[in-house]
């Protein structure tokens, strides 16, 4: 199956922008895939975590891409990142850094998706709106967002992905975005732009757009079309 994408990754209010993206194309082995990082706010260098993240995850995917994805690679991958996150902040005199993470990988005609933490990963078709949205792993903590799952030095068990597989069909679309994307519009508009005749680049300048106006944060996404 033939894959299109775009991206677009913004400091928009911040300072920084702590968020990374990875895109992985094999297209002589039928695969693609996306990976969208948001280094957490509150902690130490945000920036660090979520690309070294990024950074293991595209590379396994690289040098593994004759082994069929399922559950058991992703949390492979994700051992190996979450060992490498440890190793930063020990060079780093052991400061305490994470990020969340989305992950769409496409072989053939399945898309295995994971994810951990407030990053989401939306799964749209046309005529039948949408199939999947990943469900934030946050609780209320005295009226504050609190992520539960995520990749934290030191803490590995926290690093648990939760993992989907879904078969796809021509013009299918995948969003991946940081939550500074999704929390800066209501759901339904979100879906809209995505089921929208617009280009992948089109329905990017228009969330760009909306992030510009009504967002306080970082926005990073992967639009995908099969």
């Amino acid at each position: 199956m033939n894959v299109k994408y775009a991206t677009i990754s913004k400091k928009g209010r911040r300072g920084n922008n702590e968020d990374a993206f990875g895109v992985v194309e094999l297209p002589v082995n039928k695969r693609f895939m996306g990976i969208v990082c948001d280094g957490m706010g509150g902690h130490a260098m945000g920036e660090v975590a979520s690309e070294t993240v990024v950074n293991i995850i595209t590379d396994f995917w690289k040098t593994q891409a004759n082994e069929p994805d399922s559950k058991e690679k992703v949390e492979e991958v994700c051992r190996q990142a979450c060992a490498a996150l440890d190793e930063r902040s020990h060079s780093m005199g052991h400061l305490e850094m994470g990020t969340t993470m989305v992950m769409a990988s496409i072989e053939g005609n399945r898309v295995t998706i994971a994810y951990v933490g407030d990053s989401r990963c939306y799964l749209l078709r046309p005529g039948a709106g949408l199939l999947y949205q990943t469900k934030d792993h946050v609780r209320l903590d005295f009226g504050w967002e609190v992520v539960t799952k995520c990749f934290f030095s030191y803490r590995p068990d926290v690093t648990v992905p939760d993992v989907v597989q879904y078969e796809l069909q021509p013009a299918d679309r995948l969003l991946l975005c940081s939550d500074g994307l999704h929390k800066s519009m209501k759901p339904d508009v979100l879906l809209s732009i995505m089921m929208d005749n617009k280009s992948l680049a089109e329905a990017l300048d228009a969330y760009d757009s909306i992030c510009e106006k009504q967002g306080d944060d970082n926005y990073t996404a992967i639009l995908i079309e099969v």
